[in-house]
């Protein structure tokens, strides 16, 4: 085969570093976001953080980064208003919201708040801490301590034993010679131990070692039996067979269940480390004159300008340093790149708004549904930049802390020809649950048909999946006596 030139013309798509930037800061988190941030500054000299704030938010000339743009390239002129991020209003207090099964907590503290900061305290403390400063008080010679040491070393972080004795003792050196009484003797006394529970095998002797400490309840010992001998049985809420059984009446039952329930099968959760995650909310919606409209966080917005010392000495530079110029560049892509995020999210937060206006009044019973190419197409945007923008960015309402995407959902059929959102028909089934007899609980189909004849048209497996989405058990483990 003989060798040839051949000229092929083709087109092919390649992302700017400038857009590359723009899509990576999309996508970001208000953490990663800050994090980004904090690299760049650290690898950009020319572009620096405003360390002290004028009063006002960032709606002003100063707070915005597009201002700042402005100023690098020696623009005297004002940035124009339309392009700078509308003021958050006066009304509007300056708290710190955080998410803790989606709650909006304010700045005021009561009875409440103090005793969550007592709890706070006391999770510092580790479980094997709290044993370990227990057992220096007992009177045990130095052998038993150091075996009930080793069994505290050998709990889980609940507070249950990690493995059976026999398998704790094959562990330990055959030099220390330890018989497996010992280590008994040495379980009963680390299960005398604080938390009540401790040191258990298995949740029914965890039960068993805390109903030790109720003998003064009157249905301890209908409690005590149950557990020890029936407690499969109750959890299956199989009351007919466990008034059978123990031949004891309903309201017997009833008060060892309750006893029992009141009990915790994980007595050492308590001093675990606690993973508190604080969420910065990237806008916040607020109904004002009527209106509800989202303005951008304050304090999700990162307050960045040129250096412009930099910027004066490269401007009077006929042929500037080359690196200082690369980096003025790159500067002003992070200032036009961090405006246009923040644009973005706020357009797409305030569109999402305009659509669920009757969520924020009546609640998640009224949300209507919503899928990204609505939002898409209404904003001119691609479904995949409404995506990352929905993605680990967090809006601030009076209902709550939400996640832009919970506000978007597929939809169920009506018998007038509508639609239903499937965030709707959650609410919907959760209250019909929440008021229902706990003696005669609904099941999937009876939901299914309540919802039908409200026009909803709903299969009893998708009414299982709802359920089971929002953590609520079977009809069989909702009843009780």
């Amino acid at each position: 085969m003989k060798p040839a030139l051949q000229l092929k013309l083709s087109q092919s798509l390649t992302l700017t570093p400038q857009l590359q930037q723009a899509i990576k800061l999309l996508q970001m988190s208000t953490l990663e976001m800050e994090q980004e941030i904090e690299r760049v500054l650290l690898e950009n000299p020319l572009l620096e953080r405003l360390d002290e704030p004028e009063t006002g938010y960032p709606g002003s000339q100063e707070f915005s980064t597009a201002a700042a743009t402005a100023e690098s390239e020696g623009n005297a002129a004002a940035t124009d208003e339309q392009n700078l991020i509308p003021e958050t209003p006066a009304d509007i207090d300056d708290d710190r919201w955080s998410q803790d099964a989606g709650t909006f907590s304010g700045g005021g503290r009561d009875e409440e708040d103090d005793r969550e900061a007592q709890d706070t305290h006391a999770g510092t403390v580790s479980l094997r801490e709290h044993l370990n400063w227990q057992l220096g008080m007992t009177q045990l010679n130095e052998r038993d301590r150091s075996l009930v040491r080793f069994l505290i070393e050998a709990l889980t972080d609940d507070g249950y034993l990690s493995a059976p004795l026999e398998e704790l003792q094959a562990s330990l050196p055959e030099r220390y010679e330890v018989e497996l009484e010992e280590l008994e003797i040495a379980l009963h006394q680390l299960q005398n131990f604080d938390p009540a529970g401790v040191g258990a095998r298995d949740l029914r002797e965890c039960l068993l070692l805390q109903l030790r400490e109720r003998d003064n309840d009157p249905a301890c010992a209908l409690a005590r039996d149950i557990v020890d001998q029936h407690l499969e049985v109750l959890a299956a809420r199989d009351f007919v067979r466990l008034r059978r059984l123990t031949r004891h009446k309903d309201e017997a039952i009833k008060a060892a269940q309750e006893l029992i329930v009141s009990l915790n099968p994980r007595p050492g959760a308590e001093y675990a480390a606690l993973d508190t995650r604080y969420i910065v909310p990237d806008v916040v919606v607020r109904k004002l004159k009527g209106q509800w409209v989202a303005y951008t966080n304050p304090d999700a917005f990162p307050r960045l300008r040129i250096n412009r010392m930099y910027a004066d000495i490269l401007s009077k530079q006929r042929r500037g340093d080359g690196r200082l110029s690369g980096q003025l560049q790159e500067a002003r892509w992070m200032l036009k790149n961090v405006q246009q995020r923040y644009d973005t999210i706020l357009r797409v937060s305030q569109a999402i708004v305009e659509r669920q206006k009757q969520f924020f009044e009546h609640g998640e019973i009224a949300m209507r549904p919503l899928i990204l190419r609505e939002i898409a197409e209404e904003l001119d945007l691609h479904e995949s930049t409404i995506s990352r923008v929905t993605n680990q960015k967090y809006m601030a309402t009076p209902r709550g802390i939400f996640e832009l995407k919970y506000f978007f959902g597929s939809h169920v059929a009506t018998e007038a020809g509508g639609a239903c959102s499937s965030t709707a028909t959650r609410a919907l089934i959760k209250q019909l649950i929440s008021n229902e007899s706990s003696k005669k609980p609904l099941s999937d189909s009876k939901i299914s048909e309540i919802l039908g004849q409200q026009g909803i048209v709903v299969a009893r497996r998708t009414v299982a999946k709802y359920r089971e989405s929002l953590n609520i058990p079977p009809t069989n483990l909702r009843k009780t006596l």
